[in-house]
């Protein structure tokens, strides 16, 4: 696997149908308003078929890390159970949504394998790898917690009830400073360290 490749795999379980959480995660549209920690704006190129499939869509996107990523995607395959979407720009991959009824819950899986090609992610692979690695499983993380709250939500039986559910996480405002100051120092270290590899390999 080249350092700039990437292969995630997050297992999330709700309480809900497979068919509410595919209405969910199958509408575009809705991730900026209840999953706003990642999405920060999401534009529908095409529509596709009243499935979704062949659905284009372009999005503007954030963990908690200083710094965001444009990328398209299309859905390429739909299923009662799930779909498949490819995706390219920042970076390029496929994605592969699965959902499981087990009772009164669903098991959900997204399999994530890609290949960053967002510059500062391709160039310091080397250095970025374990901490673009980070981003992601926090945003899938509040992925996670967002997508209870918009279920707890759904489910509100009384505006009572839903004015006692807190809104979702939003995205991080953090500066983008001490975010290059450590990928510098962590950059400058991996060089001394090579280099000092390297002589002690051609000393005589």
């Amino acid at each position: 696997m080249a350092t700039n490749d990437y292969h995630f795999i997050t297992n999330w379980r709700v309480k809900s149908t497979v068919e509410e959480v595919s209405e969910i995660l199958g509408d575009p549209r809705g991730l900026v308003r209840w999953w706003p920690s990642v999405y920060l704006d999401i534009n529908v190129l095409e529509e596709g078929d009243e499935h979704g499939l062949g659905r284009v869509v372009s999005l503007y996107t954030k963990g908690w890390l200083p710094y965001t990523l444009h990328w398209d995607f299309r859905v390429t395959e739909v299923q009662p159970d799930g779909f498949t979407l490819v995706a390219w720009g920042d970076f390029d991959g496929r994605g592969i949504w699965t959902f499981e009824q087990d009772g009164e819950w669903v098991n959900i899986t997204y399999d994530w394998k890609i290949k960053a090609e967002k510059p500062l992610l391709r160039y310091f692979s080397f250095v970025m790898k374990l901490i673009f690695s980070m981003n992601h499983r926090w945003a899938m993380a509040k992925g996670e917690q967002s997508l209870k709250l918009e279920l707890a939500r759904r489910h509100a039986v009384d505006q009572k009830e839903l004015a006692l559910i807190p809104a979702p996480p939003e995205p991080t405002t953090s500066s983008a400073v001490p975010f290059l100051l450590v990928t510098t120092g962590v950059f400058a270290l991996a060089c001394v360290l090579f280099y000092m590899v390297m002589k002690l390999l051609t000393r005589d």
